[in-house]
């Protein structure tokens, strides 16, 4: 994950103008998160709901789970081809908070709705990230800022739309802070517009006086069991869920880098994701004839978790691990554009209900030490990890955070020994 690059040192009416414009830029920049967030989800609901509905089938059929995300392969590609920028970040590289030029825009909006929409395995984060730091660079030019100060402005921008995704200013700060971590005590004043940016822009969910506000997305399961008691066994499984979500993080990077890497270049880029896309609906169908849901398959699997962490059937959620490793590490490295965050807490949560099934261990803590760990293994953000583990189980959840915290550094730790024994070269190397 790259850090936000350093600015000079803010003080006196530099500070104040940066600050004045990040409370500026936070309401649009949420705008521009929520509107994008609800575009996807609406797309999303009248190709894998609507249109089924009007075929007359009760699920998506066979040839709409492989044939809509070839046709978001499509639109991906057109995206990266004809439009600037290649669609935005790659999404095996992490999560990107270097600005990204305005004129990215189109590009990043197309190929995000391409892969999101269509069931492509990532989050959207990446593209909210990207959004985000356009909306701070339009704020710049507009007030003819610096390019120091306009890097300040572009994380504001992030900052607030992140916020949109992540519940609030909380998570989202913690990301970024914790991604700029070795600027030390000079990042606190990059930060600071930003997360004025972020507080104001939650407004237009929260709602102000009499006006209710948007609908905000919830980081939250609802109907957790409570966990009230931590017993040694509880710590000794979150330490080893962590280490197994690092290994299988691991082989899910390795191969993603294969298809990047060596795939790519043999096949060159529009085929290898188009046969990616192919794969990923092939894979849903077969999990779908093992009993699984093709729907918790594809897509980033934020609103699968529910029903993932409800689950009593040992195979199934094994079935559904399995091909959403598979589906995940496919779309990492075959061309589409999102961000690596949910399918990684998928994933975690997966592991984590498979020891709490055979331990008859409590699903809240499952829950709370999948999170951590997945997103730490694929991320490599404790603190980021465990406040979104915290939201995520809420109230009921409470004694299972310093759990989770053990099985995010045990995640972290395995990965770092990989890393040092086993380093991974990047796809775009020679």
């Amino acid at each position: 994950m790259s850090s936000p690059e350093p600015a000079a040192p803010m003080s006196g009416e530099r500070a104040l103008r940066l600050v004045g414009l990040g409370a500026l830029i936070g309401i649009p920049a949420a705008l521009v998160a929520a509107l994008f967030l609800a575009t996807v989800h609406k797309l999303e609901h009248w190709f894998w709901v609507d249109l089924p509905e009007h075929l007359g089938a009760s699920g998506p059929p066979w040839y709409l789970v492989v044939g809509l995300p070839l046709a978001g392969a499509a639109i991906v590609l057109a995206a990266r081809r004809l439009l600037p920028g290649d669609g935005g970040h790659e999404p095996l590289g992490g999560i990107a908070v270097a600005p990204t030029p305005i004129s990215h825009a189109p590009g990043v909006i197309l190929a995000a709705i391409g892969s999101l929409a269509f069931g492509a395995v990532l989050g959207p984060e990446a593209p909210l990230f990207a959004l985000g730091s356009i909306v701070g660079l339009v704020a710049a030019r507009f007030a003819r800022m610096g390019d120091a100060d306009a890097r300040v402005l572009s994380t504001a921008g992030t900052f607030s739309a992140i916020s949109a995704l992540f519940g609030g200013p909380v998570a989202a700060a913690m990301l970024l802070l914790e991604a700029g971590v070795g600027m030390g005590a000079l990042l606190i004043p990059i930060l600071i517009p930003g997360l004025v940016a972020a507080s104001i822009g939650y407004l237009i969910f929260l709602g102000i006086g009499d006006w209710g506000g948007l609908e905000a997305t919830t980081l939250s399961v609802p109907g957790l069991p409570a966990y009230d008691g931590v017993h040694l066994r509880d710590l000794v499984v979150a330490v080893a869920v962590g280490v197994l979500l690092a290994l299988l993080t691991e082989v899910v990077r390795r191969l993603a880098a294969r298809i990047a890497g060596p795939g790519r270049a043999r096949l060159g880029m529009p085929l290898t994701l188009l046969l990616g896309a192919l794969a990923i609906g092939v894979v849903a169908l077969l999990a779908d004839g093992l009993g699984a849901s093709s729907q918790d398959v594809l897509f980033s699997g934020q609103a699968s978790i529910p029903a993932l962490v409800g689950e009593d059937s040992t195979r199934i959620v094994i079935v559904l691990l399995a091909a959403k490793a598979l589906a995940y590490a496919i779309c990492l490295g075959c061309g589409f554009r999102g961000g690596p965050v949910f399918p990684a807490i998928f994933l975690g949560v997966a592991v984590a209900m498979v020891a709490a099934i055979a331990f008859d261990m409590s699903p809240t803590l499952a829950l709370a030490v999948g999170t951590a760990a997945g997103m730490t293994a694929m991320t490599r953000l404790i603190l980021a990890s465990l406040i979104i583990a915290a939201l995520l189980v809420g109230t009921a959840g409470v004694e299972a955070v310093p759990v989770a915290a053990l099985a995010a550094v045990a995640a972290w730790l395995t990965m770092a020994a990989i890393d040092t024994r086993f380093p991974v070269r990047s796809p775009n190397s020679p």
